[in-house]
């Protein structure tokens, strides 16, 4: 056996060395200020062999506790420092055109450039610079700077999914630590023919506050039936431990693979014992657009297309019309084209022909060309009705649009659309067109007979009725959760109905509604988040629906809005994007997370442009 080992001895540096020696502690370690050489242990004894026998002069040079001494002492203490710095300011450098191109390729992907821009970006600043800091003391240090800067177009495609990792793991963390969150799910093909399944998600966390984002984008390379559609999403929510138990609702588009009764995607879910008792409904948008298809108006419709197209269609014509426009004063300036696939389009079609229709006789006449039906009265007047009423439901439109938009602000739009459909029947009944402005420039002197636009009106009203009857078991529950306290209810119906909704018990639930109804505490501080102030273990089941309520999409407009991203993204001119390209150029791009610069910086060797 060998013997004990020795006792570990700790040498510490003393400050007195540096003027008897002319060493100093640097990073632990007793460094020799006249030639930079450090000795191995924080003896005395060996700064004082070092010092004699290298440097024996300094002190004929420099006499001990001398000023001069100090001030040699000093100064090549300064220099030292200074020769650290260097290091020190390229590393910062680096790291700092590190961040600056993070954040440049940030804003490329927002505004949905390739990759390649980067370049011309620096291009950009060194042209600029040049320019503006001509005459500045310290031009050649920015341009320097600038040059530092790491665009190419590999570099920027490593940021950008580097960035795209980083919001995806603060998404999934969200996700995790989230009350509640429903999904939006749709699927479209990009320009290479490949399916791509959207995914959206909006959270309510436990402070009541909402984050809408987009979650995933997952290529499907070959069907797209509803098993395929459940396979691929089951697949991608195992491999993140999606919390499917914490899903509130999924809002589709209503397509058959989506919505099939026996293998459509959300059948195939609720077969599924991991996925929670869930509600789905059919996007209220596309709801609101197939209304409008039941409408018997396609002679309309079709006349109307046939005459922009025939004018529009020829180079000639269109450059002829365009002029006859310009002779006009306070007129719109060319016709629209319709395009089926878009919301609004049929709207603002027929506002803009019926804008023109003098101007469209008149040219029509020129040409030699025959439309009996723009000299017929009939026609005529229902053109100016079907013009009126696309406007109202465009109308309704752009209020169902949009990002942040909650569950209760769509099913008021709704409900307040079917009052007025009520109150255009009563204008019509008593033959009031304040309402209908197209309609009454069409009639003219004629007399106006409203039993057939009633009639139109009441089917409208009935389509409106049948399609959104799925939303008229919530509607009791969200009147009540936006205002509880002047909300007039029977208190065993709405029980019944958020037990439903919670899988709790009625009659715990009556005791928890009257006990909040009746709570004058919460009725002073009534507000927006009033949920947040109500007390959980007070109030479980009627504050667990809340947060379920709040969780709610109404529709799937941003995955729509997503699909009109993509196609700028992938696009003819970038046809060979990789669905991982894809899917970082839309996450960096569309995301509302703001990633963390420098924390990405940190975790990678920062360098110079080369």
């Amino acid at each position: 056996m060998s013997g004990p080992s020795k006792r570990q001895r700790t040498y510490n540096f003393n400050t007195d060395w540096e003027e008897s020696y002319c060493f100093v502690n640097l990073k632990n370690k007793c460094v020799c200020l006249l030639c930079g050489s450090s000795i191995a242990v924080q003896k005395k004894h060996n700064a004082e062999r070092h010092f004699q026998t290298i440097h024996g002069t300094f002190d004929e040079n420099y006499p001990l506790k001398s000023e001069v001494r100090k001030k040699k002492i000093c100064q090549l203490k300064s220099s030292l420092t200074a020769q650290q710095t260097i290091f020190t300011r390229h590393v910062e450098n680096s790291k700092k055109a590190t961040i600056a191109s993070f954040k440049i390729s940030h804003m490329l992907a927002k505004k949905k450039k390739p990759f390649i821009d980067g370049e011309l970006f620096k291009d950009v600043f060194l042209i600029g610079a040049d320019c503006l800091f001509e005459g500045f003391s310290n031009k050649r240090e920015i341009i320097s700077a600038i040059q530092d800067l790491q665009l190419s177009n590999n570099t920027v495609t490593r940021r950008i999914h580097a960035i795209s990792t980083d919001i995806q793991t603060q998404l999934e963390t969200d996700l995790k630590i989230c009350d509640w969150f429903s999904l939006q799910l749709d699927e479209s093909t990009d320009i290479s023919d490949t399916a791509q399944l959207a995914i959206m998600v909006r959270m309510v966390f436990s402070n009541f506050t909402v984050k809408e984002d987009m979650l995933q984008i997952l290529p499907m390379k070959g069907q797209t039936r509803g098993e395929d559609i459940y396979n691929t999403f089951r697949t991608y929510a195992k491999s993140i431990n999606m919390p499917l138990h914490k899903l509130s609702a999924i809002t589709t588009d209503g397509a058959p693979a989506m919505v099939g009764k026996n293998k459509g995607f959300i059948a195939l879910c609720k077969k599924d014992e991991s996925f929670s008792n869930f509600m789905s409904y059919h996007c209220i948008i596309h709801q609101e657009a197939l209304c409008c298809k039941m409408w018997p108006f396609e002679y309309i419709m079709k006349i109307v297309i046939k005459i922009i197209n025939s004018i529009r269609a020829a180079p000639l014509q269109h450059r002829l019309f365009k002029a006859l426009l310009e002779d006009a004063e306070d007129k719109e300036h060319d016709l629209i084209l319709h395009t089926e696939v878009r919301w609004l389009s049929k709207g603002k079609v027929l506002t803009r022909f019926v804008s023109l229709i003098e101007e469209i006789k008149t040219f029509i006449n020129d040409k030699k060309e025959n439309y009996d039906e723009l000299s017929d009265s009939r026609w005529l007047i229902d053109l100016g009705f079907l013009t009126d009423i696309m406007e109202k439901l465009n109308s309704l439109n752009l209020e169902l649009q949009g990002k942040d938009k909650t569950i209760a602000e769509m099913i008021s739009s709704v409900q307040s659309f079917k009052f007025k459909l009520d109150l255009l029947i009563s204008h019509l009944q008593i033959k009031s067109l304040v309402h209908f402005p197209h309609m009454k420039k069409m009639l003219g002197n004629n007399e106006l007979n409203g039993s057939l636009f009633i009639k139109h009106l009441q089917v409208l009203k009935k389509q409106f009725e049948t399609r959104f009857s799925q939303f008229t078991h919530i509607e009791p529950i969200v009147s009540f959760y936006i205002n509880p306290f002047t909300c007039q209810i029977n208190v065993m119906e709405i029980a019944a109905c958020i037990a439903d909704f919670v899988q709790g018990k009625a009659e715990e639930l009556e005791l928890e509604i009257l006990d909040l109804k009746n709570d004058i505490l919460l009725k002073s501080l009534i507000s927006e988040d009033l949920w947040n102030t109500v007390d959980r273990e007070k109030f479980p089941f009627l504050k667990k629906a809340a947060y379920k309520i709040k969780s709610f999409f109404g529709s799937t407009y941003l995955c729509e809005s997503l699909f009109s991203n993509m196609n700028l993204i992938k696009s003819r001119y970038r046809s060979r994007l990789t669905d991982e390209h894809l899917y970082d150029c839309l996450l960096t791009g569309l995301s509302s997370y703001s990633p963390n610069y420098e924390a990405l910086a940190n975790d990678m060797q920062c360098q110079r442009s080369h």
